[in-house]
């Protein structure tokens, strides 16, 4: 009778050790499919804040909606007066939903020595640009801040690569996906650069509020 008694409660705390084990694996499953898919995630274009030339916080999910031309630029530069280009673009197409983002960067030859008041007040007064910038920052190296890690080397496998010199473009669409990039010598009002812009431009804007990614 005691051995009967034995077996059977040996058999039940076999049953409840299974059961809690299994439970435990259950959610440690749980916890590794949530962990990876967080960790899978590509992130997009949106997600970043940055500070604008005064310092201010900025969210890029802002301009969600918009055609977008993100640019590193330089006041020292041979490609400085790109910057009328990128302001003659912008009042071109700025009402029919196109934005310049510039990013001035000290990172090649020390083109952009200003403050970030020195940058502002050279643009404005010299090419009367009315298009946000943003404080200065790297765009290569270590220190690449991370809108341009980003763009270099996940926005789009078929465009990776370090950015190279100054008034390098990035052209995102109304979906914050990277669909073109020119170098320094292409300037902004170059037929190439305008006919993606408007091609973009003519894209039906995304319904606030909806998220194009799914679930099944």
């Amino acid at each position: 009778m005691m051995s009967l008694l034995k077996i059977s409660v040996l058999m039940l705390s076999a049953t409840l050790f299974s059961a809690t084990a299994q439970a435990a694996g259950d959610a440690t499953c749980g916890a590794d499919l949530i962990k990876g898919a967080s960790t899978e995630k590509q992130k997009s274009l949106y997600d970043f804040e940055v500070k604008s030339i005064d310092g201010s916080p900025v969210k890029l999910a802002d301009y969600k909606g918009k055609v977008l031309m993100v640019v590193n630029t330089a006041s020292r530069c041979g490609f400085t007066s790109q910057y009328k280009d990128l302001q003659d673009i912008y009042a071109k197409y700025q009402d029919k939903g196109f934005m310049v983002l510039a990013f001035p960067s000290n990172d090649f030859l020390g083109q952009e020595p200003g403050s970030n008041k020195d940058i502002k007040d050279f643009c404005e007064t010299n090419f009367n640009t009315k298009f946000p910038l943003f404080e200065k920052g790297p765009v290569k190296g270590d220190a690449i801040q991370p809108v341009f890690r980003y763009l270099t080397t996940d926005a789009n496998p078929k465009m990776t690569g370090s950015v190279s010199w100054n008034f390098e473009k990035f052209v995102i669409d109304r979906n914050g996906q990277l669909v073109g990039r020119f170098k320094s010598r292409v300037k902004p009002s170059a037929a190439e650069v305008t006919k993606l812009i408007e091609s973009r431009l003519q894209e039906k804007t995304p319904e606030k509020g909806k998220d194009s990614a799914t679930c099944s």
